[in-house]
């Protein structure tokens, strides 16, 4: 028997396995987070269909789906006849349609135990969108600082230990910077983005905050959500500093081990040209192709970031929390007694906890 389940019940099954039925190009715009893909049809078969169903009947493109799916069957069974043994099986197309519920039908047929989410992909996407919509129920501790300084990081170590961070530019695959694609590859869909944030922040719904790095509203090619920014803007704001050597070092070590980084740098610094002017630009060009990597990286800090974004080096009454991060173990314990003893929540009370999140 083929077992309905809606989004809300399917956050109670241990560890599912999402089967995404629909084709690779709508798999790869947004899913289910975690999701597989066992499409189907193909991008093209997917057009063919369409066509058929708007251009002549629904019967004659149900006609040639079966035409094009019969073929594919006993490969897909047997694919879903492994994946079933990890965990219980959940199957869904666009709106919970025809796609899953032809697969799921054979599946059962088969004796394979599966459940089939109602209302699809679509019915997810309805619910990140609404709880992107209301004030976000949670506070957000935003570390502020210059580029380099070891925010990132510093977000890595809190997770590790089980504090509520989340790496946004992680989420986005952009560094947030002119240089922030550099190395990371495609970056997901707006859908696809809000979908891994909206998971993080269910996962961590048991804190009453998240922290994360300072962001402009758009990281790379995606948009934070209005309400997420909004509560960053609202939010805790920790200062967070570092000396010009430690930045330095910091950043080389990152982008000189990603394949082809200094040309893809090159290419990079002409986006610059109206920021500091054809003659600085070329200086910095000259330093990155004769190899002077520290100073041209200082030299960028200085003349770019740091007028950019112009936060202080010291502390600052604009900010309720100053870390100074040169060194990290020392700088790490001092924010986690920070979040543990000073931290309020919106009642007013203290943020002490007895357990944190367990990161795995």
């Amino acid at each position: 028997m083929i077992k309905e389940i809606n989004v809300q019940e399917l956050k109670n099954l241990d560890h599912p396995i999402l089967v995404d039925v629909r084709s690779e190009g709508e798999f790869a715009e947004a899913t289910l987070p975690g999701a597989i893909n066992l499409p189907l049809f193909d991008n093209v078969e997917r057009a063919q269909v369409g066509t058929t169903y708007t251009q002549t009947t629904p019967t004659l493109a149900r006609e040639l789906g079966l035409r094009i799916i019969s073929p594919k069957l006993p490969q897909l069974v047997k694919k879903v006849e492994e994946l079933s043994k990890s965990g219980p099986l959940v199957l869904f197309c666009w709106r919970g349609g025809m796609r899953s519920k032809s697969l799921a039908t054979v599946v059962e047929l088969m004796g394979i135990p599966i459940y089939r989410l109602v209302g699809g992909y679509k019915a997810y996407r309805s619910e990140v969108v609404d709880y992107f919509q209301p004030k976000l129920p949670v506070q957000v501790v935003v570390l502020r600082g210059n580029t380099g300084v070891g925010k990132t990081d510093l977000l890595g170590q809190l997770r590790a230990e089980g504090y509520p961070a989340i790496d946004l530019e992680k989420l986005a695959n952009n560094r947030g910077s002119v240089f922030g694609a550099i190395g990371l590859g495609n970056p997901p869909s707006q859908k696809k983005f809000e979908g891994l944030l909206y998971e993080e922040l269910a996962l961590l719904s048991d804190f009453p905050y998240v922290i994360v790095e300072c962001e402009s509203k758009r990281i790379g090619k995606v948009t934070l959500p209005v309400n997420f920014y909004a509560a960053m803007q609202e939010g805790i704001q920790v200062l967070h500093c570092d000396s010009m050597e430690n930045r330095v070092l910091r950043l080389l070590k990152e982008y000189t081990t990603v394949p082809n980084a200094l040309h893809e740098i090159g290419v990079a610094l002409e986006r610059l040209i109206k920021t500091l002017g054809h003659v600085k630009v070329q200086e910095l060009r000259s330093l990155l192709e004769t190899g002077c990597l520290d100073v041209f990286t200082e030299r960028l800090l200085v003349e770019y970031y740091d007028k950019l974004y112009a936060y202080p080096n010291e502390p600052s009454s604009e900010y309720e929390f100053y870390l100074n991060y040169q060194e990290p173990m020392k700088a790490l314990r001092k924010l986690e007694y920070y979040l543990d003893n000073k931290v309020v929540q919106p009642n007013g009370e203290s943020a002490v906890f007895g357990v944190r999140y367990s990161a795995k």
